[in-house]
C-alpha cells in the first residue's frame, strides 16, 4: 500500500511524534510518498533507514497507486491538500499537530489506531462539497475552488465596501461591511462561525452567506441551497479588493465579475468509524460541558 504524506512543516518538539508516525507506517507495510519540501526538512532531523523514499511535488505526481493522502498539521494544512488531490478521488486523512482541528481531528495519541485502520481499510469516507469561483479574468490558476469558504474583503487600510449580492441573478442584498463570506457546510465551523454564522451539518447541501462587520445591525447570516449561483458586484473607495479561497488570496479591481457555485466534484475525508460530526462539535466547542447537564 502507498500513501502520500503532506505537511507544511514541523517544529523541533514534534520530531519525536513524527518519528513514531513513520515507525507506524513501516510496521504496517505502508510505503510513504512524501511531499518534497516536507521531506527535505525532516530527512536530516529524523533518523530513517536507508530505503530510497519516493516524493511528489504536485497533483501531477499522484497516480492511481496512491491509496490516500495524510495531512500532518492543523486545519490549514489539510485545506492545502484540496489543491493536491483535486478531482482524483484520493481520500484525505488529517492528523492534528495544530490547535483546534475540526478537519484534522485525529489526535497524536490516536496515530496507532488511525494507521491500523488505513492499513486494514477500516474507515469511513465523508464526501464534502466545495465552492467553485467563476470570474471574467483568470483567478487562482487551475484550482479555483475551496473546501471551507470564498471571501471578499476590503484591504487593510480601506474603508468599508459595498457588496451587491445576487442569487441566480435576482438581487438579494447590498452588504455595507468589511467583507462577505460564502462558506460551505464544512467551512461553517471556520471563519464564518467566528463572524456569528451558524453551524451547518456537512451533508446539508447549502451555502452560508455571512457578512464581516456589517454596518447595518439588522443584517444577519443566511443559509441558501447550494444549487444557487451567487454573484457579486463590488463598490468602494479603494484601488482593489481581497478575495480568498480558503488560505489562498488574490487582489482584484471592482471591474472583475465574480460568481460562486457548487464545485462539480467533492473532496473525500477519512474518519474513523467512532468519530462523527456531533462528537467533533462536543469535543471542539465544549458543548454539553455545562455543569447543569
Amino acid at each position: 500500500m502507498k500513501i502520500a504524506i503532506y505537511s507544511r512543516g514541523i517544529e523541533n518538539d514534534q520530531l519525536k511524534d513524527i518519528h513514531q508516525f513513520f515507525e507506524e507506517l513501516i510496521s504496517n507495510d505502508i510505503e510513504p510518498v512524501f511531499f518534497q519540501d516536507f521531506f527535505n526538512q525532516f530527512y536530516s532531523a529524523i533518523k530513517l533507514d536507508d530505503n530510497k523514499y519516493s516524493t511528489f511535488n504536485s497533483f501531477e505526481d499522484l497516480d492511481d497507486s496512491i491509496e490516500c493522502l495524510i495531512s500532518l498539521g492543523g486545519d490549514g494544512t489539510l485545506l492545502d491538500t484540496v489543491t493536491l488531490v483535486r478531482d482524483s478521488g484520493i481520500p484525505v486523512l488529517g492528523i492534528n499537530y495544530g490547535r483546534l482541528g475540526f478537519l484534522a481531528n485525529i489526535g497524536k495519541e490516536e496515530i496507532h489506531a488511525a494507521i491500523d485502520a488505513i492499513a486494514n481499510r477500516k474507515y469511513v469516507i465523508d464526501k464534502r462539497s466545495m465552492v467553485h469561483l467563476e470570474a471574467n479574468v483568470p483567478l487562482f490558476g487551475k484550482t479555483p475552488y475551496g473546501l471551507n469558504e470564498f471571501t471578499i474583503h476590503k484591504k487593510d487600510s480601506s474603508p468599508m465596501i459595498k457588496i451587491h449580492t445576487y442569487l441566480n441573478g435576482e438581487f438579494l442584498n447590498t452588504y455595507w461591511a468589511d467583507g462577505l463570506i460564502v462558506a460551505t457546510p464544512t467551512g461553517s465551523t471556520g471563519y464564518s462561525l467566528s463572524c456569528n454564522g451558524p453551524v451547518v451539518f456537512p451533508d446539508s447541501r447549502s451555502f452560508v452567506i455571512t457578512p464581516v462587520a456589517p454596518h447595518n445591525l439588522n443584517i444577519r447570516p443566511i443559509i441558501v441551497p447550494d444549487n444557487n449561483i451567487i454573484s457579486f458586484e463590488l463598490e468602494g473607495r479603494t484601488d482593489g479588493f481581497v478575495i480568498t479561497l480558503d488560505s489562498r488570496r488574490e487582489i482584484i479591481s471592482e471591474e472583475v465579475q465574480l460568481a460562486i457555485k457548487k464545485e462539480s466534484f467533492d473532496i473525500k475525508l477519512i474518519r474513523m468509524n467512532e468519530n462523527h460530526f456531533l462528537q467533533t462539535l462536543r469535543g471542539k466547542l465544549s458543548w454539553g460541558l455545562d455543569k447543569r447537564n
